[in-house]
């Protein structure tokens, strides 16, 4: 279990000791994007989906998951986050959606799960906003854009 820092010697799961790293400025930012029809992407761009501003409430339960991630992944630490965007980039030639979410704290430990929580939660909400019009929307992509900060310093996925 060599590099592996969630597990003791024992191979029982452990939350990581983290009170001796020090406060560093960390940022991380996720990306992924919903896929649906072409009637949903016209309501959403023209503001007609019955339930409301899909996007705009998808943005607030993104960053609300964000806040919220060490609730729901066992071994993440609460941190006290300073920032946390979520935006959108329409797509129409592929009637899609893609969100990025980027995270910031000046903390002991990343946002990288913060960062994915938040993406993940955004496209979940536009799925639940829509899914009246298109139970066939997809989730797709969902992966860290890049992260910096922190022991292991600067990282940019190769595969964007």
């Amino acid at each position: 279990m060599s590099g592996l820092t969630h597990f003791d010697q024992a191979g029982k799961a452990i939350m990581v000791d983290v009170s001796e790293k020090q406060n560093t400025a960390r940022v991380a930012t996720a990306q992924g994007k919903i896929v649906v029809n072409e009637a949903v992407y016209t309501a959403i761009c023209d503001g007609s989906v019955k339930k409301g501003d899909v996007l705009g409430v998808a943005r607030i339960a993104g960053i609300m998951a964000a806040k919220r991630t060490s609730e729901l992944i066992p071994m993440c630490h609460p941190l006290l986050i300073t920032k946390c965007l979520v935006d959108f980039k329409m797509l129409p030639e592929q009637s899609a959606i893609e969100a990025s979410a980027t995270v910031k704290v000046n903390g002991q430990t990343g946002v990288e799960m913060e960062a994915l929580t938040a993406v993940n939660v955004t496209l979940l909400t536009i799925y639940d906003m829509c899914k009246a019009l298109d139970k066939t929307m997809q989730l797709q992509d969902i992966c860290l854009v890049q992260k910096s900060g922190g022991k292991s310093g600067e990282f940019v996925n190769p595969n964007l």
